[in-house]
């Protein structure tokens, strides 16, 4: 088996519904990051956890090849491969393992197997490799909420988690309610943006309470109760108040919780990242609540699920690498 010393490092996500693979050299230069979206999902407003393995299958070789052209590379020049292997749907997850097994096995290389959510928060390295520790990092997507105190990197402590809904399940859920369709928050930000986020009160769920934990599902039901109390005409028109109002809670809520973390583990810094750290508001709230502490999210393809972040993290943990048939996937897995 070739070492892990060597420079170019391939990484594999495959764990919801996005296919990508990525070339990195070294720590820092991104050769290729290629995301083929799967838009099957559109019509169902979720992910379909069948049809997203089945659109992985499909993706996985194209997506590996142009990322290899794209970086101008042949598959012999890859020194170590990185793969997500938990959490995530576990189907899904099979795809993207599965393939990186067999390109390890015929290459005779190593492999890291890749927590999704710790990628999310080592992501911030590929363009600000110098960010400040300790760091509080909120982790906040489709399917995860999550708060970690990063004492450094591969040391981290859990300070809060969703109970319920994650954030972006319930921009999902929200959008889906209004007829705006999927992915929700891209949507309910671009409708938000015409809406008055004082308009409408709703609860900004746990806010206060002593722990640091989360909870949306409440806020969900809050917005379906509101519609449904209204005329459809009314509902509609406006909608644009309902979406700023909506999103305005959650956002209350995350910096909130980010804040006070971030004074209780003395913070150097905070990391916002996941794809709802895509949000214009929720960035511009966490910078003038936090103006003290350095602020810092990747950019926005960096946010969303990407093979950048698990070639990253394969290379922090490179001493981890494993062979083929050396590891298993996880739907479910805590933070390493």
């Amino acid at each position: 088996m070739k070492p892990v010393g060597g420079a170019l490092t391939l990484g594999i996500e495959t764990s919801c519904d996005d296919t990508s693979i990525a070339v990195l050299a070294g720590e820092s230069d991104l050769l290729a990051n290629v995301v083929s979206s799967q838009l099957v999902h559109g019509a169902y407003g979720g992910v379909v956890p069948e049809l997203a393995s089945r659109a992985h299958v499909t993706n996985v070789l194209p997506v590996f090849e142009r990322a290899l052209a794209e970086a101008g590379v042949a598959p012999e020049d890859i020194d170590l491969i990185g793969v997500t292997h938990a959490p995530g749907l576990a189907g899904a997850l099979l795809v993207g393992g599965a393939f990186a097994q067999g390109l390890a096995l015929a290459l005779d290389r190593p492999i890291v197997p890749v927590h999704h959510l710790e990628a999310h928060m080592v992501s911030i390295l590929l363009e600000k490799p110098a960010v400040r520790l300790p760091a509080v990092a909120l982790i906040v997507s489709g399917g995860h909420t999550l708060l970690v105190h990063v004492r450094a990197w591969r040391d981290y402590r859990i300070l809060g988690r969703t109970r319920d809904d994650a954030a972006g399940e319930a921009f999902d859920k929200v959008a889906k309610l209004l007829g705006l369709g999927f992915p929700g928050g891209p949507a309910i930000e671009r409708e938000a943006a015409n809406g008055n986020p004082r308009a409408i009160d709703f609860p900004r769920p746990m806010l206060g309470t002593e722990d640091l934990d989360f909870s949306f599902s409440g806020l969900k039901t809050a917005v379906l109760h509101w519609t449904g109390d209204r005329d459809p005409a009314e509902s509609l028109a406006r909608r644009a108040d309902v979406c700023a109002s909506f999103q305005a809670a959650v956002v209350e809520v995350l910096v909130d919780k980010t804040a006070r973390a971030a004074g209780e583990c003395d913070a150097a810094s905070v990391i916002v990242a996941g794809g709802v750290a895509c949000n214009r508001a929720l960035r511009e709230a966490m910078r003038a609540r936090l103006p003290e502490i350095d602020v810092v999210w990747p950019s926005p393809v960096l946010c969303t699920d990407n093979g950048a972040m698990i070639a990253r993290t394969a290379r922090l943990r490179a001493d981890q690498a494993v062979g083929p048939g050396g590891f298993d996937v996880h739907a479910s897995l805590p933070l390493p």
